[in-house]
């Protein structure tokens, strides 16, 4: 008797009449470039592409969290086995039609952001939700940098991981300058209106950025060429 054979899941693109390549290529250019909808379109229409700059939102809305979740996973089951890294953890402020919120951003001890939170406090109880999401999903890493937030002593406190925590003045320099590419892409998109919308794009940021994220400031050229064609054809396969 013949075992069957496991139906495969439908394409997430069979009801687009675009091919899978344009939509990731679209994706990728709105979220990973601080371009503009409209500069997408312009610049899709100059490589023969023909669409309008509301696709380009629509694309990005219902495709980016799906690519951004397969290249997450990748990355935390590489890792999750890894004991011997550092965190760094900071906040920065956003603002949404006038009123500041705070976005919670965990990254490795190499520059790549693990977790993005946003909440419209900084205290103890936003603090830990934070941590026990970016704690569940990547594991305990071995140092904890964080700035003087009194926040963060309460938090791991409860967590029963303070002696893991290390505060200085310029120790936490990665995760500050780890801001910068999202602040360039806030100011393309002219800022964010809602909660829901901010907390979707940080997230997909942060997982597209970390996937084109090469080094090239701490490798050669020769090793930049390798790794680049490499990383566009992995995320050429992704949903695939």
């Amino acid at each position: 008797m013949s075992r069957k054979s496991r139906a495969l899941p439908p394409s997430p693109f069979r009801r687009f009449s675009s091919s899978p390549e344009v939509i990731r290529l679209v994706v990728m250019m709105y979220v990973r470039f601080p371009l503009s909808l409209r500069n997408v379109e312009d610049l899709l229409f100059q490589r023969g592409i023909d669409i309008c700059h509301e696709t380009v939102r629509m694309w990005w809305n219902r495709f980016g969290p799906m690519f951004a979740g397969d290249v997450r996973r990748q990355r935390v089951n590489r890792m999750r086995g890894f004991r011997h890294w550092g965190w760094h953890l900071d906040e920065m402020y956003v603002k949404l039609n006038g009123e500041v919120v705070y976005l919670w951003r965990a990254v490795d001890h190499e520059g790549e952001v693990l977790e993005s939170y946003v909440t419209r406090t900084r205290d103890k109880k936003a603090a830990l939700t934070f941590m026990n999401k970016a704690l569940k999903r990547h594991g305990s890493p071995a140092a904890i940098t964080t700035d003087g937030l009194r926040s963060y002593g309460a938090a791991m406190n409860e967590l029963s991981c303070r002696d893991r925590q290390e505060v200085g003045r310029w120790a936490n320099s990665r995760v500050e300058n780890s801001h910068l590419p999202f602040r360039r892409r806030e100011r393309a998109m002219l800022r964010f209106r809602q909660m829901k919308t901010l907390q979707k794009f940080a997230s997909v940021h942060a997982n597209i950025h970390n996937h084109f994220s090469l080094e090239r400031h701490l490798i050669d050229r020769q090793t930049y060429r390798e790794r680049r064609p490499a990383a566009l054809a992995e995320w050429q396969l992704l949903e695939s």
